[in-house]
């Protein structure tokens, strides 16, 4: 939805399982169309980030799909301003893990793929739109076996991406976004990494002049509170590396001290489908970091309460708007540090998608209701957040 200072709002629709354009119209039609209905009215523009894996952009490149969702978008008052381009093929009901990473930028598929989000993008935009972005994931993971030349690779298909964004923007008269998101063991994973990244990649004499223009951040406010940090002075430094903020994902992770009572709460949250880095800081404000839940599990068993650090941070979006039950918490003050600095410079970015994807395999304690209701509540925590900073709606 359209907010003040040209701020744009949606959920990503990576929450719902959609392989092919006939299932992601069932996904409009269903629970988009539900969501829609609960927070506004038909005649108020209900803005969309819509996930779109290889198998459903190919899909909609078919005869008549990509028509047939521009027809439903007029028909419900419902337009696209940013996709998402990470998690490249199944998503939901069966392990993904770190197989969300794969293809990554060290391929010509990942490359490919993107270039031809970015192309369906221009045909959804509405007419008045200016700006279109998509988020991708940060480089690679860190547990692949990357040998030396991976860097390099990435830096390549990154350049060529940008030429190519650059006539799709002369093309269109649109600017176009790509937006590289930090995430727990991720390439860039830090802001410093992040920033030493591209700070690489722009000086490389191959690198196009229009990639600072085309290639920049997407940032997760879960990502980076994961990593312990702080939502202003993140964003700022971002900024003031004159590094582009293409979108922010509003999202929350899970926090803890490490008690025994914690960890047994912490358990419900072990599941089999996605990864769940876990970064614990010590008294010395070192951090430890585990690959996914059950390794940090089994690292803490038999391990004393004061050995296991002093606070863990647990790589799994939890809800807006409903806190885990104690002794769990969340990391939503970073989120609301987010709306902070957009209230000092909402110029910084104007897109806003919330990303809670993790719905299907929350503990029960944490699913009370259907997932259209879940994801309205979100949209009613944000609004009232973004309306005490004079952000909703202008």
């Amino acid at each position: 939805m359209r907010l003040s200072h040209g701020l744009h709002l949606g959920y990503c629709t990576n929450i719902h399982a959609a392989s092919s354009w006939p299932e992601l119209r069932r996904v409009l039609e269903g629970p988009v169309r539900a969501v829609r209905e609960k927070i506004t009215e038909k005649s108020t523009p209900f803005g969309l980030g819509l996930w779109l894996g290889h198998d459903t952009a190919e899909s909609l490149l078919t005869q008549g799909a990509l028509e047939e969702l521009k027809a439903w978008l007029q028909e419900n008052s419902a337009y696209v301003f940013t996709l998402n381009g990470f998690p490249y093929g199944k998503f939901h009901g069966e392990a993904v893990k770190e197989n969300v990473y794969r293809p990554d930028w060290t391929t010509r598929e990942r490359l490919e793929y993107t270039v031809q989000l970015f192309g369906l993008l221009a045909e959804l935009l509405p007419a008045d739109a200016k700006l279109g972005t998509v988020s991708t994931l940060p480089g690679s993971f860190k547990g692949f076996a990357l040998d030396g030349s991976a860097e390099e690779q990435m830096f390549r298909h990154l350049a060529e991406c940008a030429t190519r964004l650059d006539r799709l923007r002369e093309r269109h008269g649109r600017d176009f976004v790509l937006g590289l998101e930090p995430e727990p063991l991720g390439t860039l994973e830090t802001t410093e990494e992040t920033r030493v990244f591209f700070g690489k990649f722009f000086a490389r004499k191959d690198t196009p002049r229009c990639a600072r223009e085309v290639i920049g951040v997407t940032y997760d406010a879960c990502h980076l509170a994961v990593e312990f940090e702080n939502a202003g002075v993140s964003l700022n430094a971002l900024r003031d590396a004159g590094l582009r903020l293409a979108k922010i994902h509003l999202s929350s992770a899970l926090r803890l001290a490490p008690t025994d009572a914690a960890l047994a709460a912490l358990r419900r949250y072990d599941e089999p489908v996605y990864l769940h880095q876990v970064v614990a800081r010590e008294k010395g404000g070192t951090l430890r970091r585990w690959r996914d839940l059950p390794e940090a599990l089994a690292w803490a068993k038999d391990l004393a309460p004061a050995a296991r650090g002093v606070e863990w941070r647990v790589h799994f979006h939890v809800p807006l708007h409903a806190a885990p039950e104690p002794p769990l918490g969340d990391t939503r003050e970073n989120l609301t540090g987010v709306f902070d600095f957009l209230a000092r410079d909402p110029a910084a970015c104007s897109h806003l998608e919330m990303e809670t994807y993790t719905w299907a395999v929350l503990p029960e304690p944490m699913r009370t209701a259907k997932v259209e209701e879940q994801i309205a509540a979100e949209y009613e925590w944000t609004l009232a957040e973004l309306r005490k900073r004079g952000l909703e709606k202008g």
